[in-house]
């Protein structure tokens, strides 16, 4: 591997599927590593924090980038919205004119952007069409950009593997729309992450549009049965001409972890093929591409290991807003629990995913049906590990926004609230053998609907914190 030339990296997305891949591998092959974010709270637990700079800002506001250039030598371009709601387009022009501006003000020598793949001559879904739209802006711009263009990424936690991968395992008879026969060219998560890097060391890319996807060119079908064979399952999938894109949203909806509107996002760039059109990956690099069913079969094991560095629920979650906390409604309680507060908080720490609530558990559920029917994102997004944590993760309809191992987990809530709303629970040390434990829910109402929605759900609210804290302490003591 030759010496890296530019040792000061950039990293916008490092909160993402990919980019929170490529920090540590950046670190590891000798880059010095700084970040972009809006939220620092977001990487807040990731092993690599310690070792790069973390520098707040929002490539929608144009003067918060400058400070994160000054003295960097190079960029990966890793954002983009998959939102649902109609905005995305501009949002994206606007954040990646801002970069290419700013970028070409400081002096950046080259910007690498991870694209999608697709021909641009023919009209395309919104999102690819902005996905080629945002390549163009930046390449308008004084820096020179190498950009990648990529499909379907493979990889435990991947959005587009993880439909895949739902869908195969949990329906033995499928309905299948249209889209299902759509070609496109899958990669696995680790050669994305290896073309990204060899980006980096090779000059010559510099200027060019790279297609890089796996050796099979494969439909959504294809992958769908391949998935299953691997799990070892047998599914009969039956096409259906009708069943458009939001209709096939909502099924998937019901089906996968994936809400409506991401869903929706999703498919629609799925109606468009993806594969590549030039050949220059295999001119400028040495990489030889898994295929799909070993890269599938690699992110199976990581799945069901629970060792997925990254999913693509970390970057699904909004920065809360300022609050009075004059007008926070609190649910507080607290008990004595004759049981060592490790052995306490090993509970606490585990809630939630395949573990349940552990209290009123099907309630919890029937809130998370609701709030999918709502559009929001339900229970189904699990939790990455069984029992470790760490601060940003997401963990069934909440977010992990404050962990201190041992002692304090706070969730914030992102199910549709009318609001915002968090759950802290809290182990405090009374001897060696025995602790308290406090639980605190905290709600902070939007107008009136949120005030509605606090006192008339209060009643149940009551009845499900009063017995979790229970159990929580009956299980520490039965450990």
């Amino acid at each position: 591997m030759s010496v890296p030339e530019e040792k000061t990296v950039l990293v916008l997305g490092a909160t993402g599927y990919v980019g929170g891949r490529l920090v540590p591998r950046l670190l590891q092959a000798g880059y010095r590593v700084r970040v972009l974010v809006r939220d620092p709270d977001k990487i807040q637990g990731r092993e690599w924090l310690d070792k790069i700079e973390v520098y707040k800002g929002d490539v929608l506001e144009r003067d918060s980038i400058v400070p994160a250039l000054d003295g960097t030598t190079a960029m990966y371009y890793l954002i983009h919205s998959m939102s649902g709601d109609g905005d995305f387009e501009r949002r994206d022009r606007e954040a990646a004119e801002n970069v290419a501006t700013i970028a070409g003000q400081t002096g950046l020598h080259r910007i690498i952007y991870l694209g999608g793949l697709g021909r641009r001559d023919i009209e395309q879904s919104p999102h690819l069409r902005s996905r080629h739209e945002v390549g163009r802006i930046l390449r308008s711009g004084k820096t020179p950009v190498t950009e990648l263009r990529a499909a379907v990424i493979v990889g435990s936690g991947s959005l587009s593997f993880e439909m895949i991968h739902h869908l195969a395992n949990r329906l033995p008879v499928m309905i299948c729309p249209r889209w299902v026969y759509t070609r496109t060219q899958p990669i696995a998560i680790r050669d994305v992450l290896s073309y990204l890097i060899q980006t980096m060391e090779r000059r010559e890319t510099t200027g060019l549009t790279i297609d890089i996807g796996g050796p099979d060119i494969l439909t959504y079908r294809q992958m769908m049965l391949g998935v299953a064979d691997i799990l070892g399952l047998r599914r009969y999938l039956i096409p259906v001409p009708v069943l458009t894109p939001r209709l096939s949203s909502y099924w998937v909806n019901l089906v996968t972890p994936i809400r409506a509107s991401l869903a929706r996002a999703l498919i629609d760039s799925l109606r468009s093929e993806t594969i590549c059109e030039n050949k220059l990956a295999r001119e400028h690099f040495d990489i030889k591409p898994l295929p799909f069913r070993a890269a599938a079969e690699f992110a199976l094991q990581r799945t069901r290991e629970h060792t997925a560095e990254t999913t693509w629920t970390d970057a699904t979650v909004s920065s809360p807003q300022a609050i009075d906390s004059s007008h926070l409604r609190i649910d507080r309680r607290e008990i004595d629990v004759e049981a060592p507060e490790q052995d306490v908080f090993r509970v606490v720490s585990s809630i939630g995913g395949e573990n349940g609530w552990y209290y009123a558990d099907w309630l919890w559920r029937i809130r998370g049906f609701i709030d999918q029917q709502l559009g929001g994102v339900g229970l189904r997004r699990g939790r990455r590990h069984p029992s470790k944590t760490s601060p940003g993760e997401a963990l069934d309809f909440w977010r992990v926004q404050e962990f201190v191992p041992g002692s304090k987990l706070v969730l914030r809530a992102e199910m549709i609230v009318w609001g915002q709303a968090w759950l802290e629970l809290e182990v405090v040390p009374v001897s060696e053998t025995s602790c308290r434990l406090l639980q605190t829910a905290r709600y902070y109402p939007r107008g009136l609907k949120g005030l509605l929605y606090w006192y008339s759900i209060y009643p149940l609210h009551a009845f499900v914190f009063r017995g979790l804290i229970r159990e929580i302490a009956s299980r520490a003591t039965d450990h």
